[in-house]
């Protein structure tokens, strides 16, 4: 995971203004505190709750949609976390393709993105789910005690963001569908999620080591 984990350094470290121009409003950090996930999720150190039930996929849809705005349907993500409920232990076995999602990370989250090369849904899902667990091992989500739905929530909201962005530049491959960026985004947020347990670092650095 050595490439991930020095992508991960680099990113970090570049500063605030430059985070903000290559993000280009759509990759924007939430506010702190309980705003950012409308107390859906108890205050904590940082850590992923373990609590994987349904009831935490259902608030997780609320918080994918504020942090989406107006990219975002609560209805569209409330029917991708409910197929995603279906799959968890097919996903759990899944492996992660650590090189290829690093270059999505870079190219749609990095400033690599100098061709015109049109984007299709697994590409804009792993970048999406990338830059979201950049945002939670960065500090960028009030400190707050995360769950697994609300990690694919929080991915699945920077797929919706990303695809509107992509597609108003005229870059998304023919067939691609919003809800299927989507998807895969919060698929390859749980994949990042299962991969975590059981390392002996705990919370959002703990994930964010494992992967970046």
């Amino acid at each position: 995971m050595d490439k991930i984990m020095n992508a991960a350094q680099e990113y970090l470290e570049k500063d605030d203004d430059s985070k903000s121009k290559q993000q280009q409003g759509y990759g924007q950090s939430l506010p702190g505190g309980d705003k950012s996930h409308g107390g859906n999720y108890p205050a904590g150190g940082g850590a992923f709750a373990d609590d994987d039930d349904d009831d935490d996929y259902r608030h997780a849809a609320n918080e994918a949609s504020r942090h989406a705005g107006p990219h975002g349907d609560k209805d569209l993500f409330s029917s991708v976390l409910s197929a995603l409920t279906q799959k968890k232990e097919q996903l759990r076995n899944e492996d992660i393709d650590e090189d290829d999602a690093v270059k999505k990370h870079k190219k749609f989250f990095g400033g690599d993105d100098d061709d015109d090369e049109k984007a299709d849904d697994k590409g804009l899902g792993v970048a999406a789910a990338m830059q979201a667990l950049k945002m939670f091992s960065g500090g960028e989500t009030g400190g707050q005690k995360q769950s697994q739905g609300g990690f694919a929530g929080l991915a699945m909201a920077e797929a919706s963001r990303l695809f509107d962005q992509r597609q108003s530049q005229g870059k998304v491959a023919e067939g691609t569908s919003k809800e299927s960026a989507i998807q895969q985004a919060g698929e390859m947020a749980l994949k990042m999620y299962f991969k975590s347990q059981g390392q002996q670092q705990s919370g959002i650095m703990g994930l964010a080591s494992k992967f970046m």
